[in-house]
Formats: structure tokens, C-alpha cells, sequence
């Protein structure tokens, strides 16, 4: 039995969003739609058991879901999030683009043959483009 979707409150939401590095999963995962531990640890260069740490707490925050792929994690925007949270991410996206354009480039910039050993390699990379 899946487990019942509980919204979080206006204040979890900004208290998540308030931690830099939530943030930045946040806003990559808004924009590539899903993302990996690994794909995030090379984006932000932060070592797994951190961004591992991160996703977590916005997993039981209600803010991300995940599903399993082999041995791959993948996380995304919680599909019950509340619009005016996804538009939130969305604007804010939009509006730091300088400050993930660099991460969005480590990203990209994955070095294939490691890349073809992870998650990375059955799903194309996010652009850096807008996806309002």
C-alpha cells in the first residue's frame, strides 16, 4: 500500500527552500524534470552522503518523490505539490539562472564513459534553456 501524500505547509516549504544546497536540487530537478544522487553531486560538486542527506529531507518534507531504477534513485518534483509551489520553483528558476548555469554546465559536461556506468546514461541531460 502506498503511503498517503501529506502537503507540507507554507513554512516547511520556505524552511526547505531557505538551505542553499535544497535550493539548487530543487531548482535542477524543476528544470531536468528528474534527477539522480549522482547527477547532483556532480552538478553542485558535493560528496553523495550530502546530497543524499538533502534529498531526504525533502522527501519527507513532501517536496520530491522518488522511484527506483535498478540500483538508481531518481527524484522529482512531488506530482501533489501545490501549484503555487511549483510556480515558486519555477520563478525562482527562471530568475537564478546565473546562479545554476554553472551547475547545469558540470551537469552536462559529465564525462561520458562515467557517465554510461550511472544513471546518467539512459536519460538525455537538462539545457540550459528556460522551460517556463
Amino acid at each position: 500500500m502506498a503511503a498517503q501524500y501529506s502537503a507540507p505547509s507554507a513554512l516547511d516549504f520556505f524552511k526547505a527552500v531557505a538551505d542553499e544546497t535544497r535550493l539548487l536540487s530543487l531548482l535542477m530537478i524543476e528544470q531536468a524534470g528528474e534527477l539522480c544522487v549522482c547527477e547532483l553531486m556532480a552538478a553542485l560538486e558535493l560528496p553523495q552522503p550530502k546530497i543524499s542527506r538533502h534529498l531526504a529531507q525533502l522527501r519527507k518534507t513532501g517536496l520530491v518523490s522518488d522511484r527506483r531504477d535498478g540500483q538508481w534513485v531518481y527524484y522529482r518534483l512531488h506530482p501533489a505539490l501545490a501549484d503555487w509551489m511549483k510556480a515558486t520553483l519555477s520563478n525562482a528558476r527562471h530568475h537564478a539562472r546565473g546562479t545554476i548555469a554553472r551547475p547545469i554546465q558540470r551537469l552536462q559536461a559529465m564525462d561520458r564513459r562515467t557517465a554510461s556506468l550511472s544513471c546518467a546514461s539512459t536519460r538525455p541531460l537538462p539545457t540550459t534553456g528556460s522551460n517556463s
